[in-house]
């Protein structure tokens, strides 16, 4: 008997997404940026770090054009952080009081019934 062959079903391409290009403008520098958003959010998203650019070089007036992109990164990552953490917190004690009432409306409908 010949030895039994199956094909593999080949998995299936994710859809290809859009890719736009558009122009934003971040400390005085103009740069081209692509990819799969839209162009307003691409635009929202380089006005606040130009904004942030700008308020530390008030801080640190002497300091280049890098030194104040690492630091504005660095700030963003810290804020990041900060909220995810918060999130976090408030989805466990979401979770906790949901359990809870479930709980409570379990031992209601066992003594109704």
């Amino acid at each position: 008997m010949p030895p039994r062959t199956t094909r593999r079903k080949r998995p299936e391409s994710p859809p290809a997404e859009t890719v736009t290009s558009t122009q934003v403008e971040i400390f005085g520098i103009t740069y081209v940026i692509r990819g799969g958003h839209e162009p307003q959010y691409l635009t929202e998203l380089a006005a606040q770090v130009d904004r942030r650019m700008r308020e530390l070089a008030g801080h640190v007036p002497n300091a280049d054009a890098g030194r104040l992109a690492i630091l504005t990164a660095l700030n963003l990552a810290d804020e990041l952080s900060r909220n995810r953490k918060h999130y976090e917190g408030e989805r466990g004690e979401t979770e906790t009081r949901v359990t809870e009432l479930a709980d409570r409306l379990s031992l209601a409908l066992e003594s109704a019934g």
